[in-house]
This record gives structure tokens, sequence and C-alpha cells, in this order.
């Protein structure tokens, strides 16, 4: 069997693990474009958005399956001193093959240059271009700078267009290298004997399976691990994943009762064991601040890589829509809605209506994170002239998820507080399911993003997407109605805790 050729995201995926890297190239996954608004779509248009720092760049267009004449290519045009820069810049060295975002001409050499769509330099950049160093120095390419150009967070958006330049920040990162480019060819080799093999690897999951990126084959990898697996649990510590393994304990259901654990994996290992649910004997004074009668109050925000709006910067968190659920003393549930227009900065309109709609109440407004509160501080921050009204709706607030994450646990929370896991538990019929098009607040924050940014604006397709979001928001406060009143009921079950 040939040994398949590498590339920079299969040394990556090496990396991170062989197993992984050698079912990406026998067993790979169907190619699906990336959805708008994801990682790699976001990472593509940073990466176009970069070119414009080098104006009279000339692109190398083959597709990677024409990787030797994208090669030729590229040597032509390093010979033409008049291109000053060239983008997706494609070099073969024995079985590797890359593409370079950019290469820039200078005096003294060239320019490596890797585009990157985060706020910094992460550690697990410097793999990728010490590789891709590797390779172009193999080539006979003479670098003078090897650099990262990644968002600039710090970059405020004047009232005009973007200025690209200060956009984006350069950083070298040249010295960094070294000690990465002499791993680079036992790394190769390591790789090369994994692919050349017949047979996948083995290689236990553990953290390495999302670290730095999720892997896509999870889900296969763990199919015969039973469904209370070990590594499951909360906040399991290596030590502890190593002495269970040492015991033979695969299923949290089987670690021994005197297996130390912390407070909430006892609790945790307890009641998956036992099939029974635990509820704290201090439920009913956690619970008295918050109702009912309550208001149900959740938000939803974009984060714009590049800024939409004068004033504010790469990936500063937008609100954009918020719902809200009452529930008055004779039982009596109502709802109110906010979705903003996408033709401005949607943050006053946002914090006007909020104003608006919990002005002349006092009832405590249950939340279900942290999330609520840092965006009204932040709010009120942004609009002095609120900050009173704002602050009123601060000093209201209730969170429910520590009440949740402290004093209760159910087996079918599956190892989760978020509202997505406890509210079908805690109340069976609730559920997510049925909401296809927006069902999660990363969908809901690129949703509203693309209608923002102008990407989508057929009318008919708006109207959809802005049906779906406030259907999806809806929903959330629904659940923590739903998990509110699961929680209530139970100190009738169990007023003095589990049994």
């Amino acid at each position: 069997m040939a040994t398949p050729h590498l590339t920079k995201s299969r040394y990556l995926a090496g990396l991170q693990c062989l197993r992984r890297l050698w079912l990406q190239v026998h067993e790979p996954q169907g190619y699906e474009e990336p959805a708008p608004g994801s990682p790699i779509d976001v990472g593509l248009e940073i990466g176009r958005k970069a070119q414009l720092l080098f104006p009279g760049g000339v692109r190398v267009e083959e597709a990677p399956w024409q990787h030797a004449d994208a090669v030729a290519r590229t040597a032509a045009l390093m010979q033409d001193p008049s291109i000053p820069a060239i983008f997706e810049a494609a070099f073969a060295h024995h079985d590797v093959r890359l593409r370079v975002d950019v290469l820039e001409r200078r005096p003294d050499g060239w320019g490596l240059l890797e585009v990157k769509s985060s706020g910094g330099v992460k550690d697990h950049h410097l793999d990728d271009i010490a590789l891709q160093a590797h390779v172009l120095e193999a080539a006979g390419v003479l670098l003078s700078a090897i650099e990262v150009l990644h968002v600039n967070t710090a970059y405020v958006r004047g009232p005009g267009a973007i200025d690209w330049p200060a956009f984006f920040a350069r950083v070298d990162v040249s010295d960094d290298l070294a000690a990465r480019m002499s791993e680079v060819p036992h790394r190769l080799a390591a790789m090369r004997d994994s692919l050349g093999r017949e047979t996948l690897p083995h290689a236990e999951p553990g953290k390495q399976c999302s670290n730095p990126y999720a892997c896509q084959f999870w889900d296969r990898c763990t199919a015969d691990k039973p469904t209370d697996w070990v590594r499951y649990m909360p906040r399991l510590t290596a030590a502890q994943a190593d002495r269970l393994d040492a015991l033979g304990v695969t299923a949290i259901s089987d670690i021994p009762s005197d297996f130390p654990l912390a407070g909430k994996q006892a609790i945790i290992r307890d009641a998956i064991a036992s099939g029974q649910p635990y509820v704290a004997p201090d439920l009913a004074r956690l619970l008295h601040r918050f109702g009912p009668p309550a208001c149900y109050l959740d938000f939803e925000a974009m984060m714009p890589p590049i800024p939409l709006y004068e004033g504010t910067r790469p990936y500063q968190t937008l609100p954009f829509q918020w719902s809200l659920h009452v529930l008055a003393a004779d039982g009596t549930l109502s709802h109110q809605a906010f979705l903003a227009g996408t033709d401005g900065d949607p943050r006053r309109a946002f914090a006007e209506t909020l104003i608006a709609a919990l002005d002349g109440s006092d009832l405590p407004i249950v939340v279900y994170s942290a999330y609520e509160r840092t965006q009204l501080k932040a709010l009120a921050a942004q609009f002095p002239d609120l900050a009173g009204p704002i602050t009123a709706i601060i000093n209201r607030l209730a969170d429910l998820l520590p009440v949740v994450r402290g004093a209760v646990y159910f087996p079918d929370f599956s190892f989760s507080n978020s509202i997505k896991a406890v509210a079908p538990a805690l109340s069976p019929g609730f559920g997510y399911d049925d909401l296809a098009d927006i069902a999660d607040g990363v969908a809901a924050s690129a949703a509203f993003a693309q209608m923002a940014s102008g990407a989508i604006v057929d009318p008919a397709e708006v109207a959809r997407l802005r049906g779906a979001l406030l259907a999806y928001c809806q929903r959330d406060t629904l659940a923590m109605v739903e998990v509110h009143r699961a929680l209530v009921q139970l100190l009738q079950s169990w007023p003095s805790g589990s049994p």
C-alpha cells in the first residue's frame, strides 16, 4: 500500500493522535461545505481579508488535486520581481504538500505569513508554522521572517470602512520555532509509519480528543464504552483516571464506594449506581428568592470577527435578542420578546426594550448563567444614561444554574448542567428536537450575524431565520420555567433532601 502524502491539516491531526490521522486519511468522512459562521468559514473569510494588506499580490488558483501545477505556478511567480506577495503558495518536499497563506517578497529573502482568525498566537499554531518552515527551507527558500498575522482584538472600527492594516496584528515567531522545527523530521517519520500500516492504530480516548480541536471520530472511538464511562465524570483528574484504569473500572456506576471522589463526583456516582436522583437538603432555602411569581430571561448575542458597527471591536459580544416569560401569582404564563433589526448596532434598542418590558415590576428575574449579568453590565457602561434602570434589572437577577449544579442531580442529566440537558430530564416531554433550523446559541449567533452583515438578504430566508430565532430564544426561557417548576415540585417529594 502506497503511503499517502501529508499536509498541514494531516500533520496537526497526527500530532493530536495517530489514530485520528489514520482515519482521516484512510476512512475520511464526506466533505461538507463549512457552515456560515463556523470556525472554518470565519477562517476563510479572515484569510481573504488578509490578502488586502498586500496590494499586487497574486493567488495561486490551482486546486488541491493539481498540486504539481500549483508548485510550478508558485515557482514562476517567485521568479517575477514585480510580484510582491503570493497567496496560497504551493510547495512539496518528499511526501509533504502544503500551501502558505502569504509568501511576501522581502529585500533579504521571503517572509512566511500564517493567517489566523484568532485574537493571538496559540501554541498549536507554532506546530503548523514549523512544518511550513521545514518544507520551505528544504525547497531552498530563504526565509528572512516568519510571522503570524492574526486579528487585533483591540482594534476599534471607525466611522468609515475597516482599516485592514489596523485590524490585523503581525507577530514574528521565528525565535519560537527552533525546537519545534528540530522535531519535525521524527514526527513526520512516525506519521509515515502509522499511515503505512494496514490496521487502525490503537489509542485510548482521552483529553487529546478535544485538544486543540474536537476530533470528528469521537463517536467511533468511544462506541464500545459504557454509557457511564468514567471519562464522562466531570472534573476527573489525571490521577483519578489512572487509578481507575489500574483498578479496571470503566463505568462510573462501578467506582468503589471508598474511592476518593470530590463531593459532586460522589453524588453523580451514587445517582447513576442507584438510578435515584439526588436532592440536597437545603434545596428549599436555595430556591427561596426565585419565586414564583417570577420572570425568566434569556439573551442571544453575536460576536462578529469583523466588526459591523462603528465603535465596536472584533469578536465583541453584541446582544441582539431577548426572551421574557412572566409567571404570575395565579399561574398565568405570558411571554414577550425582542429581536433587533439588521440595519444597525442592536444594543441600544435591546436595552431600551428590555427596560420597558421589566418596568413597574419587582419580581425576581430568573436566568440560567452569569451571561446575562455580564452583558447587562457592559450595556450599562456603554449607555450611561440607561445605567440606572439597567442596574435595577441586574439587582433582580437570580441565577438558577448554581442551584441545579449544587443541589440536584438526575441520572438523565448525562453529566451536564446545561439547560438543554436539565430541562428534558426534570420535565419529561420537554425538549428542543422540533427546532430544526436553530436549536443552539451558536446557530442563533451565526444566523443573525449573516443577516446583519448582508450575507443573507433574501426576504423569505430572512423571515424564516427571524422566526427560527424567536422560537429558539422563547424555548430557552420556557425551559427555565419548566426547570423551576420541577424543582419546586421536588420539594414535595423530597422535603428534606435525598432519601
